[in-house]
């Protein structure tokens, strides 16, 4: 956790229970494939908050319906709400988000991930950032950073 918290008293909510649902076809993606990809499988924990204990769920940073998928297209557009307008750990959600869907879907999918509108003060830029590959790469080749990335993926304390 980082010292000096923007957002030190964020709301929490509690944790879903989550089933399988083995009558699911997989033919085609629908939003709740994905959330329950971001939330569960693949081994991954839960992605951990960047500055507090929680993960995205519990902070009301992704939900069910932030999740936007057209199959016809091979487009999924994650929107996600950051807990404060002037996060400065928004582009770090975003940079988990992507490197935990980065080997989830074939090639052909484009993924794209957005702060919703409005909820942050630097929207534009922010969206910029998390798509744009060559960005990504080069964040992604920070070691400080991609620390961050890998504890928020692969946090044990949820």
């Amino acid at each position: 956790m980082t010292l000096g918290l923007i957002n030190a008293n964020p709301v929490v909510r509690e944790k879903k229970e989550r089933t399988s649902r083995p009558d699911h076809p997989h033919d085609a993606l629908d939003p709740l494939d994905i959330y329950d990809i971001l939330s569960f499988q693949f081994s991954f924990l839960d992605i951990r908050d960047p500055e507090h204990p929680y993960s995205l769920e519990q902070l009301s940073v992704l939900s069910e319906d932030s999740i936007t998928v057209d199959d016809k297209l091979a487009r999924i557009l994650i929107t996600f709400t950051p807990t404060i307008q002037h996060c400065s750990m928004a582009t770090v959600i975003g940079l988990c988000l992507r490197i935990k869907l980065k080997d989830c879907f074939p090639s052909h999918f484009k993924v794209d991930i957005k702060v919703t509108p409005g909820s942050h003060a630097d929207e534009e830029a922010v969206n910029k950032l998390l798509n744009d590959k060559e960005r990504i790469v080069a964040a992604m080749e920070n070691p400080s950073l991609r620390q961050l990335v890998d504890e928020c993926l692969n946090s044990s304390e949820l």
